[in-house]
């Protein structure tokens, strides 16, 4: 019978939470759950090392923010695996093809960043499946956001946040000069992304899978992977579909 697995980050935190959940493991009644413990870049790490799994994946913050982990009480944490919600993704799949013609591919579950490699502003052509959106976008760079990425690095450059389940992906641009007024696109996850360098030499551009970097990118295509779908595990009333709400009701304070 499979056991729960612990997947932990090296820091101290991590591991005084990892020693205190191990005695506890007897009592997981979910027996095919990795129980991560770390912040949101250790999860993302995590998830794309074992992207074939069938197991479930149930996070525990120990960094800043984490976005897309569980908060950790020594008092209710068996009690929130055991009682967890789930909520199944897919990523986007990111395949570059860079200045010299060399070809890789990564997952990302947050967002495709396009950012200028150089002091010189990007300039892209951007199509949504057969259809031109942008002919030529002079920025600092652009994004394609999941909903799941949406209220990361997205909404700091005024993207829109998704819902969950709209099945939708954000085109958003970074610090746009040409068109200066350009806002980006809501497009559905169904199309497949292509931007493409138009002055690869000149305008030199790194092509960013979440935190895994090609440089010197020249076509770009992204579109989500429905072939992979990660399992994930929230505590009730604490999910990432009303942690995205709770992003979008909120009002900045200074």
């Amino acid at each position: 019978m499979s056991k729960p697995q612990i997947i932990s980050d090296t820091n101290k935190k991590s591991l005084r939470i990892k020693s205190f959940i191990k005695n506890k493991l007897s009592k997981i009644k979910l027996k095919h759950v990795n129980i991560v413990i770390g912040g949101d870049g250790f999860m993302l790490k995590t998830l794309k090392r074992n992207k074939h799994s069938s197991k479930f994946f149930y996070g525990v913050n120990s960094g800043d923010y984490g976005f897309l982990m569980n908060k950790f009480s020594s008092k209710t944490i068996i009690k929130n695996i055991n009682k967890a919600n789930l909520i199944t993704i897919s990523p986007l799949e990111m395949k570059v093809t860079n200045k010299q013609g060399s070809k890789k591919k990564y997952l990302a579950v947050n967002e495709v960043s396009i950012l200028r490699q150089s002091r010189q502003a990007a300039s892209v052509l951007i199509k949504v499946g057969s259809k031109l959106i942008m002919k030529r976008l002079i920025s600092d760079g652009v994004l394609v956001s999941t909903p799941a990425g949406s209220t990361a690095y997205n909404l700091s450059v005024r993207g829109p946040i998704l819902s969950l389940n709209s099945k939708k992906l954000s085109i958003a641009p970074i610090s746009p000069f040409r068109p200066r007024r350009w806002n980006g696109k809501i497009i559905n996850e169904s199309h497949k992304v292509l931007i493409k360098n138009l002055n690869i030499n000149k305008r030199p551009i790194s092509a960013v899978a979440d935190n895994i970097e090609v440089r010197n990118a020249k076509i770009i295509e992204v579109k989500i992977n429905k072939k992979i779908k990660f399992k994930l595990l929230y505590d009730k009333n604490r999910g990432l579909q009303k942690k995205i709400k709770i992003e979008q009701l909120r009002k900045e304070t200074n």
